[in-house]
């Protein structure tokens, strides 16, 4: 979990945001419209930076000292973190800012966080005058006709040398901003009111960040300088993250999103609160907040989203009252009063899911069981207070896999793709839903102990054809799922190259550790790498991550994305196996499962289109500046909306529809900003993106059909492909084949 630099904190402000936030706020004085600037750290603030140095000194994995010469790596992550792009600051600002090089270390372990309140503050003086700057400019337009271009890439640019050549540089971005807007058919007069409007609300938010912000993104750069996995989680954070691995809140079930001055509603929680009143419905705007039946009414209209956020959530079964501007309302509409009383509430969007995919096999068709997991996510708070229904992956995953018998699959394919991890433990007990127990992981801490983890399953509850799709946002806990799959010859493991976590990071509450009389939270929690883990072929995840068996296309994101990427990443390394059986052996099998493989994807339409589109995707990569000239830039438009175009009529040849492509303009670029498209588009958009076809987990399926196909010619294969002791020859494939007339249909939907 890596929290986002200050401007694109700032920019995730007026985009959508999951009901989410904590109600604490470290060092903050109550709910706040707008910070008091400069910004000053608090006494609280200071001491849970030095708490997290003695922890981060003694106890991480790879402990550093706190010295000069880590200053000086804190002082160049921080301001990588304030300004990637070297868009607000200037050269004169970066030599006035070396003083503090070597005094970052001092900061923190003498209490005084003025240094790097200084720095934060300057960006918050510069990110201003640039976006007022840019607003400025928009008075007169700009000419296109000349042979300017505008670099965006600028992760190796050097700074600015002064004022006027900042100045230059956002002149170049802001007719950028113009020229992709003219592009898309806008006129000047709404162009101008665009960007107005835009510039106009970064500033507003701007003044919207707070102490709090300035002291989370200073020691989130100390705490990724250790290693890239640690991470300080301020209060309000903390309670994000644990919402994330519990997937459940207590509160009224909306996702809300700031909208100008408005909180907006975005979209309801199924079986919500706000769901089940009837009386809320996205684009409502939320202006006044009360506590109970009768308490006063809050306004919070220009409010910080999380501000809003922390006033609507609170324990379960307490009444929150909302004042909202219905979504037809103009503004000065009839406001409406609505109470709710809050629930727990399951963010089932980002539970596990299954599916059934029909797969055409001559006569036959097999279907194939898909299981969709989006993270390994665990409460541990239910667990631990031996809630018997607490929430875990693996128990959902198991009640899937149940389904999935019962509805007569043949296959199963896990699909772990952009699943970044989560529990340890999870991937432990996840692995033996498929293996049965035994070990799963080795994990070293930093003496050197070796401890091997494993899954206690007496028997796995799928024996079948198994195959894990990965790609290269797959990571951690993921990892270890399919490197121990893998290792016993379980499964096979199809996709691309994994991202090469290979470290265990642990949650260190420092309220237990403070001296904090109310018990409230204040200081945070620190996520510390304290552990690395190793598969039990003895090999590391770390920075290799894992190889597939079976390779699909990559989309060159590895260059920019992945454990190799970092520069204080941890090696790789390995110790000895752990006392293990493999239970199957694939690899006899694979190059006849490649040649089935290759050769229908050398056949196949929906193949094609995928590599024709991941191609443009790495040349549109690849690209670093672009033209200010609009000639130039309608051409390279005209191109490829004819691109976009060919795209489209290819993909309804292939399945006979272009339900979700009806909106042909929503590929292109439309030159707006999240936040500033309507609502029934945006949502639009969500909903385009959960339907649009998936070849790599079709061809996933054919893969897994193939093998099906193998043990229903040769039965004998069962004892190389399948553990030992499995019934799934007897019980699963046995009479299972329906014909493929009678399956058209299903097959259609799944595609």
């Amino acid at each position: 979990m890596t929290f986002r630099p200050a401007l694109a904190l700032l920019l995730a402000l007026t985009v959508t945001c999951t009901y989410a936030q904590s109600a604490a706020d470290l060092g903050a004085g109550g709910n706040r419209k707008a910070a008091v600037w400069p910004l000053q750290p608090t006494a609280t603030q200071a001491q849970a930076a030095q708490l997290s140095a003695r922890f981060l000194t003694r106890f991480h994995y790879d402990a550093q000292p706190l010295d000069d010469t880590m200053s000086a790596k804190i002082y160049k992550d921080y301001l990588k973190l304030l300004d990637s792009d070297k868009v607000f600051f200037t050269q004169q600002d970066i030599d006035q800012f070396d003083q503090y090089k070597t005094k970052l270390d001092d900061a923190i372990w003498n209490q005084d966080l003025g240094a790097p309140f200084a720095i934060y503050n300057k960006f918050l003086q510069r990110a201003v005058e640039r976006m007022t700057y840019a607003r400025g400019l928009l008075k007169d337009g700009f000419d296109f006709n000349g042979n300017e271009s505008y670099n965006y890439d600028r992760k190796d640019a050097s700074w600015a040398k002064d004022d006027a050549a900042l100045n230059d540089l956002w002149r170049k971005r802001t007719m950028n901003d113009w020229l992709r807007l003219k592009l898309a058919g806008k006129g000047d007069d709404e162009i101008r009111k665009t960007l107005t409007k835009r510039y106009t609300n970064y500033i507003e938010r701007l003044k919207q960040l707070d102490g709090e912000d300035a002291f989370q993104t200073f020691m989130t750069a100390y705490a990724e300088t250790t290693d890239p996995h640690t991470d300080y989680l301020s209060p309000r954070q903390a309670e994000n993250f644990a919402i994330q691995m519990k997937l459940s809140l207590e509160g009224i079930g909306a996702q809300l999103q700031a909208r100008d001055d408005y909180t907006m509603i975005f979209s309801l929680v199924p079986g919500g609160p706000a769901e089940k009143s009837g009386k809320l419905k996205p684009g409502d705007r939320i202006v006044g907040v009360g506590q109970g039946d009768s308490g006063p009414i809050t306004d919070v209209i220009g409010w910080r989203l999380d501000d809003v956020v922390n006033l609507i959530r609170g324990k379960k079964d307490t009444t929150v009252r909302l004042e909202i501007l219905p979504a037809d309302a103009g503004p000065d509409g009839k406001h409406e009063l609505i109470s709710l009383v809050r629930k727990k509430v399951n963010i089932e969007e980002s539970a596990a899911k299954k599916k059934i995919i029909d797969i055409k096999d001559g006569d036959v068709v097999h279907k194939i069981g898909v299981i969709d997991l989006p993270s390994f996510y665990s409460d541990f708070g239910a667990r631990s207070e031996g809630d018997k229904d607490y929430r875990s992956a693996t128990r959902d995953v198991a009640k899937l896999l149940g389904e999935l018998k019962a509805a007569g699959v043949q296959g199963v394919i896990v699909d772990l793709r952009n699943n970044g991890g989560g529990s340890l433990a999870e991937a432990d007990s996840m692995t033996g839903l498929f293996t049965g127990k035994g070990p799963v992981v080795q994990v070293r801490d930093a003496r050197g102990q070796v401890d091997v983890q494993g899954a206690d399953n007496a028997d796995p509850v799928w024996d079948g054809p198994l195959a894990v799709l990965v790609n290269r946002g797959t990571a951690s806990a993921s990892e270890i799922f399919s490197a121990a799959i893998q290792d016993y010859g379980r499964g096979l493991v199809i996709g691309t190259p994994t991202f090469g976590k290979g470290t265990v990071q642990t949650l260190i509450d420092l309220d237990r550790f403070s001296q904090n009389p109310d018990g409230k939270p204040q200081y945070g929690e620190l996520k510390m790498t304290v552990q690395e883990f190793f598969r039990i072929n003895g090999g590391s995840t770390q920075i290799k991550g894992v190889t597939p068996d079976l390779a699909f296309p990559n989309n060159g994101d590895d260059k920019d994305f992945g454990e190799s990427t970092y520069d204080n990443a941890l090696p790789w390394t390995h110790i000895p196996p752990a006392d293990y059986k493999p239970e199957g052996d694939l690899k006899g099998y694979l190059p006849q499962l490649e040649s089935l493989h290759d050769a229908r994807v050398l056949k196949s339409p929906s193949w094609k289109l995928m590599l024709d589109e991941l191609a443009q995707y790495k040349e549109m990569r690849a690209k670093t500046t672009v033209s200010l000239n609009f000639a130039q830039r309608e051409a390279e438009r005209k191109q490829l909306d004819a691109t976009q175009a060919s795209f489209r009529a290819r993909q309804k040849a292939i399945d006979g529809g272009d339900a979700f492509l009806k909106d042909e303009d929503s590929a292109l670029d439309d030159g707006l900003d999240p936040g500033e498209r309507s609502l029934k588009s945006e949502l639009k958009q969500e909903q385009d993106a959960k339907k649009a076809p998936d070849a790599q987990l079709r061809e996933a399926a054919h893969i897994v059909a193939d093998e099906v196909g193998m043990l229903k010619a040769n039965p004998k294969l069962a004892a190389d492909i399948l553990p030992p002791g499995s019934d799934y020859l007897a019980t699963v494939l046995a009479g299972t084949d329906k014909p493929a007339a009678a399956a058209s249909a299903a097959t259609a939907a799944t595609h």
